[in-house]
């Protein structure tokens, strides 16, 4: 048997935000990641998510467990981003008393 090389492209490309996106769609690397370390199956996954073929599922489910350290400091990244974001938009965007001011067009727009 001769041994062979195969060099696989992963289907995964940065946006101009520097998140991964798979497969040219908007499904991002932290979402099949995310699924796949929730217990969720490549055909699951696939069933969730459409617009993702299953051979690259399988293949981005591949390169995280090779490159597991990476990909988990990339999700570590996303994470501490998200939680700024959201106490930014926490702070901009007050809930309290968001009940009442609601309550309170709804009766505006009855009268």
């Amino acid at each position: 048997m001769v041994a062979t090389t195969v060099r696989e492209i992963i289907p995964i490309k940065m946006n101009k935000d520097g998140v991964f996106l798979v497969s040219k769609t908007r499904v991002t690397l932290d979402t099949i990641i995310g699924a796949f370390n929730d217990g969720a199956t490549a055909e699951e996954i696939a069933y969730q998510y459409p617009s993702v073929p299953l051979a690259d599922i399988y293949s981005v489910i591949g390169y995280y467990l090779r490159q597991k350290k990476q990909v988990n400091a990339y999700l570590k990244r996303r994470e501490k981003q998200a939680k700024e974001v959201r106490k930014l938009n926490e702070e901009k965007l007050s809930s309290s008393g968001i009940r009442e001011r609601l309550l309170a067009r709804s009766r505006a727009g009855k009268k």
